[in-house]
C-alpha cells in the first residue's frame, strides 16, 4: 500500500525541526548531488528578508505564471496542508505527485543520512530534507522557473544550495536574533549570502545599516534598489484591495489593482514586478503591462491579512515581529477602521513578544490570549502576564478561543484579528474551513 502525505510529513517531522536550523550547506548539497542536482533544472528567483518574503514570492510566481511559464513555488511554513509548501502553477502539488517523488527521494535521503553519520555529522534536518524534496518535485514536473523563499537567514539556509538568477531582498529587520544576530547589520550579512556570481540583485528600501551590507555584497552585480531603480508613486484603497502606481525602467505603470490589503503589499508587488522582469530580461523577454495586470489580479497571500469570516469579520495575519506588526496595525486601521477590535493572540517562544504586545495592545478593545499546538508556543497563562490590558481573558485551547471570539464579535459588532504565530493562523484557517465560516 502506498504511503500517504500525512505519513510523509510525519517521517520528516522525526528529523530536527524548522525551529532548530543548522548553519551549514554541505548536507543539502550532498543530497542534491545524489538526486542529480535538480536545483539546476530551472532558473531561480531567490527571496529573503525579514517581512514580506512569502507575499513577494507568491506575487512573483503569479506574475511569471501570467506570462505562460510553468512555475514552481517553494514557501515555508505551510498554513494547513503540507503540500502547500510546493506549488505548481499556483496550486499545491497533487498528493499523488508528492508521493511518487517522495518514494524515489526517500532512499537517497537515507543514503545521505548514513554518509553524514559515517563522517560524524548530524543527519539531514527537516528543512534540509524538505528543500531537497522541493527541488526533486520541480525537476520531475518539470517547471520553467522556480520561485524560492528562504527558510531562515540566507547564506547557510538549505535553499542557498541553489544559485539565484535573481536575488531578492524584502525589508531587513530584527527577527530570529538568537540565530541571525542582534543588529540589522548582522542579519543583513547573513541574508546577503544568497547573492551568487551572475545574480541580479533586487531590493526593497532598506535601513542604512542593511543597505550598506547589500550594496557591498552586490558590487559588480546589477543592483535594482527601491527608491532609485524603481519606486511606488501612489497607493489608494479600493474595493477588495488597493490600486497603486510605480515607476520602473523609465516607464510609469499606473492604476495597478492588487487584491491584497495593506500598503506594504503594494511595495511587495513592486518588488515582485522588478524581480519577475529581471528574470525575463535574462532570456530576452519582457513583462508586458497587460501581463502585470493579470498576474497581480491573480495574486494571493494566504495568512496575510486574510479574511476567514465576513459575519463577523475575522482577519488572520502571520505578523510575528515588531516590524511586521506595525505594518499590520496600520493596514487594519486604514482598511477596516474598526470601532471595536477583539484581538486573539498566541506566539512562539523565539519572538520579541514584549515588542509585539507593545504595538498590538493599544489597538484592541478586548484581548483573548491563547496558544497553538506547537511545542514552541508560549503557554497562554504565561503570555497573559505580559499584558496590562483591562479587558483580557485566557483561553488556552485555540479552537475554543476562536469560537469564543466569533461569538463575542457577533454580539458586539467587533472585528476579530487573530495574529501572533503562523501555527496559530494555520489552526484558525483550518477551523474556518472545517466549520464553513463565511
Amino acid at each position: 500500500m502506498s504511503i500517504t502525505v500525512d505519513e510523509i510529513y510525519s517521517a520528516l517531522l522525526a528529523r530536527a525541526g524548522e525551529g532548530q536550523p543548522r548553519p551549514r550547506l554541505e548536507p543539502t548539497r550532498l543530497a542534491l548531488e545524489a538526486l542529480g542536482d535538480p536545483q539546476l533544472a530551472a532558473p531561480i528567483v531567490h527571496i529573503t528578508g525579514t517581512n514580506g518574503k512569502s507575499s513577494t514570492a507568491r506575487i512573483t510566481e503569479s506574475l511569471l505564471r501570467a506570462t505562460g511559464l510553468r512555475t514552481g513555488l517553494f514557501i515555508s511554513p505551510h498554513l494547513v496542508n503540507f503540500t502547500e509548501r510546493f506549488n505548481i502553477n499556483g496550486e499545491p502539488v497533487p498528493d499523488e505527485i508528492l508521493i511518487e517523488v517522495w518514494e524515489s527521494v526517500a532512499p537517497i535521503l537515507e543514503f545521505v543520512d548514513e554518509k553524514l553519520k559515517a563522517e560524524g555529522k548530524l543527519r539531514l534536518s527537516f528543512f534540509e530534507a524538505v528543500t531537497a524534496l522541493a527541488f526533486a518535485i520541480f525537476a520531475d514536473i518539470p517547471v520553467d522557473v522556480v520561485v524560492l523563499e528562504v527558510g531562515m537567514g540566507g547564506a547557510w539556509d538549505a535553499t542557498n544550495a541553489a544559485d539565484a538568477d535573481v536575488a531578492v531582498f524584502t525589508p531587513i529587520d530584527l527577527d530570529h536574533t538568537h540565530v541571525l544576530g542582534n543588529t540589522i547589520h548582522e542579519v543583513a550579512e547573513t541574508k546577503s549570502g544568497i547573492i551568487k556570481d551572475g545574480s541580479i540583485v533586487v531590493s526593497s528600501a532598506q535601513a542604512p545599516e542593511g543597505l550598506e551590507v547589500l550594496t557591498r555584497a552586490a558590487k559588480g552585480h546589477e543592483f535594482l534598489l527601491e527608491g532609485e531603480a524603481f519606486e511606488v508613486t501612489s497607493v489608494a484603497r479600493a474595493v477588495g484591495g488597493q490600486v497603486f502606481s510605480m515607476r520602473f525602467a523609465g516607464k510609469e505603470l499606473n492604476d495597478l489593482f492588487l487584491p491584497l490589503f495593506g500598503e506594504y503589499q503594494s511595495h511587495n508587488a513592486a518588488l515582485a514586478i522588478v524581480a519577475a522582469s529581471s528574470l525575463l530580461l535574462e532570456s530576452g523577454g519582457v513583462l508586458e503591462e497587460d501581463v502585470i495586470a493579470e498576474g497581480l489580479a491573480l495574486a494571493k497571500s494566504p495568512g496575510r491579512l486574510e479574511r476567514i469570516s465576513s459575519e463577523p469579520v475575522i482577519l488572520v495575519d502571520a505578523a510575528h515581529n515588531p516590524h511586521g506588526v506595525r505594518a499590520l496595525t496600520n493596514a487594519v486601521l486604514e482598511n477596516f477602521a474598526p470601532e471595536k477590535l477583539l484581538l486573539v493572540f498566541g506566539v512562539l517562544n523565539d519572538k520579541d513578544v514584549a515588542g509585539v504586545i507593545e504595538i498590538l495592545q493599544p489597538l484592541a478593545s478586548q484581548i483573548i490570549v491563547t496558544q497553538s499546538e506547537s511545542e514552541r508556543a508560549v503557554p497562554a497563562d504565561e503570555l497573559a502576564e505580559l499584558f496590562t490590558h483591562p479587558n483580557l481573558s485566557v483561553i488556552s485551547d485555540a479552537e475554543e478561543a476562536f469560537r469564543s471570539a466569533k461569538e463575542i464579535a457577533s454580539q458586539e459588532g467587533a472585528l476579530v484579528l487573530i495574529t501572533g504565530s503562523i501555527t496559530l493562523i494555520g489552526e484558525a484557517v483550518a477551523l474556518a474551513r472545517t466549520e464553513g465560516w463565511k
